[in-house]
């Protein structure tokens, strides 16, 4: 992803755990979804429903349609100010990925920019640009979503343009070969050389065993070496059919002009069959794992993950609020149990969150990670907060407290009510997932309705040890860390 201003997952920023979506490498990242994923905190999760439940009182309006070719229009009609968003998601990530190609998913945005039958290379974003507007895309796990933020009056520049590249698309092999060394240099620049990231990748590589979320979505280097322009050219024919996108456009719009302009400029694109999607159950978990990675780095570092469900049915599951309430109980401010106890109290860990995504098109994960304090050791840490994870297992939580968390995950993101980029993320990232609206203008009332008991149940059951997986960070020297040299298109930051 470019730099941008704009940032696709959480609008909090959430300093720790490596960042899960990846985008075009053209200069610094502003970091992933998520999104989706193990990535996000409960101080991004949830406080979305705050943004959520304001938007609502907005009096915002819905419209959900299907063209005759497949495509989905989502238009939020939102007329607080002369703006608008739009954002077409591909419902193709890195779990759709295959051995010997994983990165492609990321690949292919990249190259998503470099010109069309219609448009020449750089003149995407040149005529966003022009038009006032701002433009980025970003890759996670379930998805690729691509976005423009304008004047309400150029939607339709935004339609044009995507409708084109969805179709017309020029993968030429001198562009490939340029790129995909940017790509390869953003990878080494935001794992490789990023010792918390190789950890989290490591994990994720351990903690599944058999789905394609163990595998990195920016790709595994030696892929990336060996990627060629017709793996590019097959991802694209594979995935980017209008029946496998949502268009969601947010804003001072009017959803019969949206939708009759998305009949005009994506109409016309022909439904293509897609490929079958087969079952990708993770195998149940029959023991702890534990991984130990030396890099380079100042501290050390422990990363925690237990196996977790995420939402499928959004009216009868309560599983997934309640560890979104526990994952508030235990982080995302300054009263919470991680924070209180370990920062403050006892001050074994300079910081220490808790994190978890109720929706994904994949399985799920709760996680913890925390720094040592200085003199502390990982071990002690790791103890420690498992101590607070069993003093909820075997105590609960009370009322007042369970009242608090609700109120402050909440109340903590009201500044994003106004962001209409968010309201089409959330928006986005439910229908990829495959929930409907509904469940999102739901979430609030199903978080509200969580109680103590539901809590602690959902600690007892899913933070078991058999579920877990655990890395931690040994930290080498420095003067280890290779320097980089230098690729057109990437900002280096030392």
């Amino acid at each position: 992803m470019r730099s941008s201003s704009v940032k696709p997952r959480a609008a909090i920023p959430c300093p720790t755990l490596p960042l899960e979506g990846e985008g075009r490498g053209e200069g610094n990242h502003s970091g992933i979804l998520p999104f989706h994923d193990a990535r996000r905190r409960i101080v991004s999760t949830l406080c979305a429903i705050g943004c959520a439940l304001l938007v609502g009182s907005a009096h915002a309006t819905l419209t959900d349609v299907t063209l005759d070719n497949g495509l989905r229009v989502i238009v939020k009609e939102d007329r607080r100010a002369p703006v608008m968003v739009s954002q077409v998601w591909y419902r193709a990530g890195a779990m759709d990925e295959f051995n010997g190609t994983t990165g492609v998913a990321h690949v292919l945005e990249h190259m998503m920019f470099k010109g069309t039958k219609n448009v020449p290379p750089g003149e995407f974003s040149k005529r966003i640009a022009a038009a006032g507007g701002r433009e980025n895309a970003f890759t996670s796990r379930d998805h690729t979503a691509y976005f423009q933020q304008m004047q309400k009056d150029r939607v339709e520049l935004s339609m044009q343009l995507e409708a084109d590249r969805m179709t017309n698309l020029v993968i030429s092999d001198e562009m490939f070969a340029k790129e995909i060394q940017v790509v390869m240099e953003e990878r080494r620049l935001r794992t490789d050389d990023q010792a918390q990231s190789v950890l989290y990748e490591r994990l994720m590589a351990t903690a599944y065993q058999a789905h394609p979320y163990r595998r990195p979505i920016i790709g595994w280097m030696d892929d990336l070496a060996h990627m060629t322009a017709q793996d590019a050219r097959d991802w694209y024919a594979r995935w980017y059919a209008p029946n496998n996108a949502t268009l969601v456009v947010a804003g001072d719009v009017k959803a019969d002009e949206v939708v009759a302009l998305a009949k005009k400029h994506f109409g016309p694109l022909p439904a293509r069959p897609l490929p079958a999607r087969k079952p990708q159950a993770e195998p149940v978990q029959v023991g702890e794992k534990r991984i130990v990675v030396k890099a380079p780095a100042k501290l050390p570092y422990v990363l925690m993950a237990w196996h977790a469900p995420t939402l499928k049915d959004w009216q009868q599951d309560t599983a997934p609020y309640a560890l979104q309430i526990l994952a508030g109980v235990l982080s995302g401010n300054d009263s919470a149990r991680l924070q209180k106890s370990l920062v403050k109290t006892r001050q074994i860990a300079v910081n220490a969150s808790a994190g978890y995504d109720a929706v994904s098109r994949g399985p799920g994960m709760f996680m913890i990670d925390a720094t040592p304090a200085p003199g502390q050791t990982v071990v002690a840490l790791e103890k420690a907060i498992r101590d607070e994870i069993a003093r909820i297992q075997r105590e609960g939580i009370g009322e007042d407290e369970l009242a608090r968390v609700k109120a402050q995950v909440i109340a903590s993101d009201v500044y994003q009510r106004d962001s209409l980029f968010y309201q089409a993320m959330q928006l986005g990232e439910y229908v990829t997932a495959g929930q409907p609206p509904a469940a999102l203008a739901g979430r609030v009332d199903k978080l509200r309705a969580v109680t103590a008991a539901q809590v602690q149940a959902a600690a007892r059951e899913w933070l078991q040890d058999a579920r877990l997986s655990v890395a931690a960070l040994d930290p080498q020297p420095l003067e280890n860390a290779l320097r980089r040299a230098a690729v057109p298109g990437v900002r280096h930051v030392n």
